[in-house]
């Protein structure tokens, strides 16, 4: 497994798991110093336990050095990052394409190499073009085997997926992959085999429908505030339908994280370089930057026009729960905006605070829990629905705050208990 972020250590300890000898290379001299040492890189639950016990059976390594790290390998997976390309949107593939002729140069025998890493319609075949370049005596084959790891919740999702999407179209090459995937065969998991460039595809398909559904229902959340409709009985109404479904239609401040925003932006990129436009991934896009900047505005309406010289008490930092993962939050739109609008930011989450730090002002308090956020603030705000914030009692809350005010962007708190315990209560697309 070639990169031990969040792909690559989460695949290499679940395929361990499966009882398969797994190698993960990485590069970073400090990360690999924390994966012997048993610590995690990154917040994902039950992923430290997963990782020891592997490592303990002998089923799961750690190198720097990728010659070692793929010596008698029959496949290698390139699980390094595809961040967004600076200027015009699309997917930087330098990593991918440096750890596609690395591996290359030090294969000593067949393996297929396959792309876990999220990439654009036809890498693989650029990857086999770089394969054959600097090793034209090689023997091997390219696959596409595209992630669906849901943050938070990735090792069920890879232990019990909906689906394993294999790109490949040589025998061999599905054989090896068919063989790894062999304990999902057990649990009569949908193993769907397809050509390279439809696997590749898939991934951005997938996410950005789902984006869609989220954009979707931010939009029709809105109409519901300005007709006196509740969007969590329209999202009920709709997501029985089976054709919809109920799941991502959760009204909130915006999607983000690691996948979404940048996935639908190179869907984009690429749909326009093929000539086929997709004016729906695009609407998307727009509308959900719109609407993450305007989670503020919310904010200094609710606290009467100006968040000047008054304290917000800021409840979750992370684009969602059970990660601490702060690309594309919400969190980094809304609170820069109120902190260059003169607010005094108190502001807490259970596994994100540390990496929010470089990502925020510089002025922004970071306190001990929940509570202590609320302390003498103006206002409190939630963004991140993390279960602890959940139980809170609503007169609790309310006990050392200043003011009276609550904008819930996630419509965890029922308004009429907020109302009675003496909350000025705001949600999202519910009755005034």
């Amino acid at each position: 497994m070639i990169g031990g972020g969040y792909v690559g250590l989460v695949s290499g300890a679940c395929f361990a798991e499966f009882g398969t000898e797994v190698t993960v290379v990485e590069a970073d001299s400090h990360k690999l110093a924390a994966l012997r040492e048993g610590r995690m890189p990154i917040y994902e639950p039950g992923l430290e336990n997963l990782v020891a016990e592997n490592v303990k059976a002998g089923r799961l390594t750690f190198t720097g050095d990728l010659a070692e790290g793929i010596q008698g390998a029959e496949a290698i997976f390139i699980a390094v990052g595809t961040p967004t390309r600076r200027g015009d949107g699309h997917a930087d593939l330098t990593y991918v394409y440096a750890a596609a002729e690395q591996v290359a140069r030090a294969m000593t025998g067949y393996a297929v190499i396959v792309t876990k890493s999220t990439v654009p319609v036809g890498t693989g075949r650029r990857i086999a073009e770089i394969a054959r370049s600097v090793r034209p005596d090689l023997e091997f084959d390219v696959a596409s085997n595209p992630e669906f790891l849901r943050e938070g919740n990735a090792i069920g999702d890879f232990m019990r997926p909906d689906r394993v999407v294999i790109g490949a179209e040589a025998d061999r090459a599905r054989d090896v992959l068919r063989r790894l995937y062999r304990p999902l065969y057990l649990i009569e998991a949908p193993i769907v085999f397809t050509g390279i460039e439809t696997a590749e595809l898939t991934k951005y398909a997938a996410n950005a429908f789902l984006a869609m559904k989220v954009t979707f229902i931010n939009e029709m959340a809105d109409l519901c505030e300005k007709v006196g409709a509740d969007v969590h009985d329209v999202a009920r109404g709709i997501g029985l339908d089976g054709r919809i479904g109920r799941k991502f239609l959760h009204p909130g401040p915006g999607y983000g994280g690691s996948c979404f925003p940048k996935d639908t932006l190179a869907l984009v990129r690429t749909a326009q370089d093929y000539g086929a436009p997709s004016r729906l991934v695009e609407a998307t896009v727009a509308v959900n930057d719109a609407r993450k900047s305007s989670m503020a505005m919310r904010v200094i309406a609710a606290c009467g026009g100006s968040v000047r010289g008054k304290t917000i008490g800021v409840l979750g930092l992370t684009f969602k729960p059970e990660t601490d993962d702060m690309r594309d939050a919400p969190a980094l739109s809304i609170l820069s905006r109120l902190a260059g609008d003169g607010a005094i930011i108190r502001a807490y989450d259970p596994e994100g605070m540390e990496q929010a730090k470089p990502l925020l002002p510089s002025n922004i308090v970071y306190c001990r829990d929940a509570l202590d956020a609320a302390a003498g603030a103006d206002a409190l705000v939630l963004i991140t629905e993390w279960n602890e914030f959940r139980a809170l009692a609503p007169e609790r809350m309310l006990k050392d705050m200043k003011g009276k005010v609550m904008i819930d962007l996630r419509n965890v708190y029922d308004p009429a208990a907020m109302r009675a315990a003496g909350f000025e209560y705001h949600g999202i697309g519910r009755p005034g």
